[in-house]
């Protein structure tokens, strides 16, 4: 565990897991875990997801949840500016979201003084830390569809809103460098096969079935995590805690690799330790049940990949038997024939993002899921971070205070995102996927805008995240009532349109007030009456209780 908490002056990182709106409890907490550590102060909050960015009554009609769990939270507190968030705070979304205000902020931003949103996907830097975040949960049925939803959101709209994208993790899977910290709400598919599984399946048994199916997880999150391979990723969503470590080594035999899983799982110096915080026993259980994950499980995710990645050569083995046990030839017969008789070998496609580049180096990634701020719940670690490259901070001198860590954007991702601007489609259901145009040609084009963010932005000195919250929606008044019919407006959020002048591209976002109006006058478009096949790509069915049932549940369930 040295490696992980040194006392050296690395960047100190508070992680937590699903937010549900309790930041107060969430601050409180680590404010005491921090105090037991001896911390004078904590350098960066993560926070994994479901962060329900509530502003007013209105952001809460379009969370996904029943109405019976919807909770206007303390969020708007610090939304309002009664209060602020002591720690910069960052996180991405989750599937219980105030997906109305997020959107606002796709390419990242502050949703509150000191709390930043990622964005669906971003890269940036806590002093010289560079840290990437994917938002969402996986649903394959809609990950090679664009950003169709625009206000006012159907019933599908408010589910399908938090759905990865494609677009945004080919963009992701365009880094060449190394990131020090992953994030993402959803679990990398199959992670659990690096960890303690069988201690993960007694806590939440519905999860042995998904894993052994190759269900278990984000496809997107796995290909990002794949790719990046940072010396740290977190997660949330399935609310218990787990930690994993996945070690790239590709001389390893697979035997090797799953005594190296058992290691790091049965090992107290490779695992994440214990934090002890005080729970608050005001805080609200917010179990929510999330209809969407009501999807037959199948064989096959809409990427081409077979859901079971850590099994093909197993799965090509069978069929080739089940081929000699099928054909009605003999077999000495059909080895006298020409090769063109032979059936052709199934072959087996390269997953996204693969191989990786010579700049990502790191081939050990520590996983850590968390729970949500409840008592009794493992939901809080802290650890100090060093920087896998020299872009790290000058260290402290532990004998003077530590200084604030500079918080920037990152030269790679902002070149990506200039290369990726121009294919972002918004509220066309219609449109087709973008074509991939492979890494050798995007790699051209990212570092051709390099060139332009090298001389526009890194020299002018512009990669500080500039602090430039404004208020868009109404704040909530205390006293007024928290469940009303009437839902949210659509904003033009100032710090998008400043990040794109800043970077020179298009604020697709942007909407003139007659465009809203006929939108709004339309209404939602109808909900789709989708049969058993056509929501075949989602992870799963949905979770039990403790005493049966569907949703969240409790220990038991998913907990989404």
């Amino acid at each position: 565990m040295d490696s992980i908490t040194s006392t050296s002056s690395g960047l100190r990182v508070a992680v937590e897991g699903c937010g549900h709106g309790t930041l107060d409890a969430i601050y409180a907490s680590v404010k005491t875990a921090s105090e037991a550590r001896r911390w004078d102060q904590v350098d960066l909050l993560i926070i994994g997801g479901d962060f329900q960015a509530v502003r007013n009554a209105s952001d809460l009609t379009i969370m996904s949840c029943p109405v019976k769990y919807r909770a206007i939270g303390d969020f708007h507190y610090y939304y309002s500016g009664m209060k602020k968030a002591p720690y910069l705070t960052i996180f991405v979304g989750g599937n219980h979201e105030a997906s109305s205000h997020l959107w606002e902020l796709y390419y990242g931003g502050w949703v509150a003084p000191n709390i930043y949103y990622m964005g669906a996907a971003n890269v940036v830097r806590v002093g010289g830390v560079r840290i990437a975040g994917i938002s969402g949960i996986w649903k394959g049925y809609n990950y090679n569809k664009h950003h169709y939803e625009r206000l006012p959101y159907s019933a599908d709209d408010i589910k399908s809103i938090y759905h990865v994208r494609e677009i945004d993790t080919r963009k992701l899977l365009q880094l060449r460098t190394q990131v020090d910290i992953g994030i993402s709400h959803d679990w990398p598919r199959a992670i659990e096969k690096n960890g303690n599984q069988k201690a993960l399946f007694r806590v939440k048994p519905d999860f042995e079935q998904e894993s052994r199916d190759g269900t278990l997880g984000s496809v997107a999150a796995e290909h990002v995590m794949d790719r990046l391979r940072p010396p740290y990723w977190f997660a949330a969503h399935m609310h218990c805690k787990f930690s994993a470590t996945k070690i790239y080594d590709e001389e390893l035999k697979p035997e090797d690799l799953n005594a190296a899983a058992s290691l790091a799982t049965n090992n107290p110096k490779t695992d994440f330790q214990e934090t002890v915080v005080v729970h608050n026993d005001d805080e609200i259980d917010l179990e929510m049940n999330d209809d969407d994950d009501e999807s037959p499980v199948v064989a096959e995710t809409n990427d081409g990949t077979s859901p079971n990645s850590a099994n093909v050569p197993k799965q090509a083995t069978n069929i080739q038997e089940t081929i000699l046990e099928t054909s009605a030839v003999p077999l000495e017969i059909r080895n006298l024939l020409p090769a063109a008789f032979s059936r052709p070998k199934p072959q087996q496609r390269m997953q996204p993002g693969q191989p990786p580049p010579s700049g990502i180096a790191n081939k050990t990634v520590r996983f850590l899921a968390l729970d949500k701020c409840l008592p009794g719940r493992k939901f809080l670690q802290l650890l100090e971070v060093q920087a896998h490259t020299s872009n790290l901070e000058k260290p402290l001198d532990e004998s003077i205070a530590r200084s604030k860590p500079k918080f920037e954007y990152d030269p790679e991702w902002l070149a990506i995102t200039r290369v990726f601007a121009p294919y972002l489609v918004l509220g066309d259901r219609s449109a087709q996927p973008i074509e991939n145009l492979g890494e050798e040609r995007y790699r051209s084009l990212i570092d051709n805008e390099r060139l332009w963010i090298d001389e526009n932005i890194v020299k002018a000195g512009k990669l500080k995240i500039p602090e430039n919250f404004e208020l868009t929606a109404p704040p909530y008044q205390a006293g007024t009532p928290e469940i009303i019919n009437e839902g949210p407006k659509e904003y033009d959020n100032p710090q998008t349109q400043q990040f794109c002048d800043l970077i020179g591209i298009n604020n697709n976002f942007a909407a003139t007030e007659e465009e809203r109006a006929a939108r709004f006058k339309n209404g939602p478009v109808p909900s789709e009456n989708r049969g058993f096949n056509s929501r075949s790509n989602g992870r799963g069915r949905g979770r039990g209780g403790e005493s049966g049932g569907h949703g969240r549940g409790g220990r038991r369930g998913r907990g989404r």
